[in-house]
């Protein structure tokens, strides 16, 4: 701003004017002569009018913007009500979100045309378990990791036997939230390999974390039938936290001794459910009603019970057990994963 300009702002700040005229879009900073102008206008005008016409003095957008926010605001606000009304009416009272980026999940049917309840899991996600698996099969440790996996494996379960004793409810539960972490570690660190190597994994990334899943959705089910108490709560939070890191620091050193001790528990899991079936049979655990999100996840029949769940949990374990005794001996015969077909698909 030039000294003839300054002087006519800081007369018309003083007098009143209206100073619009001399304020252009190549004002860049304000002078401490332009600082004393304004004090001197707080005598004249106040100190609400002087600091509106600062205000607009230190802007350097054209006037004209602010209509058009308010008319933005206006718009969005209104779109805001459309989505709001809409999901009000065809909603059937569920939580719609609207979104500007459109993201919104299609209307998913079951087979009778009834809408689909769940979002954790999809229809093509469900499936038949095959209950015909051999839950007798069972690997001989032979080596010296065999071994050290096998007892290590046997170790774990005593203090589990000790704290849940014949709860099999709870017991099938802790068991769950510990089971659902080797699949995830394992596929995470294939992923990362296979990004830092340039190499395809053979399928096993997505075998993994289905397995992984799998796992997790044992959990939702229990969940449902055993409602945790807040100390078993506890428990989990740090059987997942130290289990979490062991098996991601074993994974790195060794994944063959890894897999080998999946397999192991996964044995154990196959005994577990079998002694909860025992119960079950011999009227000490009551066989309630299927929780609904079984019925639809394993495709039970609509009148399934506790007794049709667990059979179907053990199979999955027989499953897991196959997959990682299977992942184990193709690392002792000194190959990679990748060098194998993957039983993606395979519970």
């Amino acid at each position: 701003m030039n000294h003839s300009a300054a002087r006519s702002l800081m007369k018309s700040l003083i007098g009143g004017g209206n100073y619009g005229r001399y304020v252009s879009s190549g004002l860049r900073a304000v002078t401490p002569f332009d600082a004393s102008a304004a004090a001197a206008g707080f005598q004249s005008q106040g100190l609400s009018m002087v600091l509106i016409r600062w205000g607009r003095m230190m802007s350097t957008a054209p006037e004209s913007s602010s209509p058009t926010s308010v008319v933005v605001g206006k718009d969005e606000k209104r779109d805001g009500a459309v989505a709001t009304e809409k999901a009000e009416k065809g909603g059937g009272g569920a939580v719609v979100v609207s979104s500007y980026w459109g993201v919104s999940r299609p209307k998913i049917t079951r087979e009778d045309g009834t809408e689909w309840p769940w979002n954790c899991f999809m229809p093509w996600e469900t499936y038949q378990a095959d209950v015909s698996i051999d839950l007798s099969k069972h690997h001989v440790p032979k080596t010296f990791a065999d071994k050290v996996a096998y007892r290590t494996v046997k170790l774990l379960r005593m203090p589990t036997d000790l704290f849940f004793k014949r709860r099999y409810g709870c017991r099938a539960m802790m068991l769950e939230t510990v089971a659902a972490v080797p699949g995830m570690v394992g596929g995470m660190l294939l992923h990362l390999r296979s990004l830092r190597k340039f190499q395809q994994s053979g399928g096993w990334i997505k075998a993994l974390l289905e397995e992984a899943e799998n796992e997790r959705m044992h959990l939702m089910t229990m969940v449902e039938l055993v409602q945790p108490k807040w100390y078993e709560r506890f428990l989990v939070l740090t059987v997942q936290g130290v289990f979490f890191n062991a098996f991601f620091t074993l994974y790195l050193l060794s994944p063959k001794l890894a897999h080998r001790v999946v397999g192991y528990l996964e044995e154990e899991a196959i005994h577990s459910y079998t002694e909860y079936l025992k119960d079950i049979d011999d009227g000490k655990i009551e066989n309630v009603r299927a929780p609904a999100i079984a019925i639809d996840y394993w495709r039970l029949p609509k009148d399934a019970t506790l007794k049709d769940v667990i059979t179907v949990i053990r199979a999955d374990e027989a499953h897991h057990r196959d997959v990682n005794h299977f992942a184990s001996d193709i690392h002792f015969q000194g190959k990679e994963l990748r060098d194998a077909p993957a039983p993606v698909g395979y519970h």
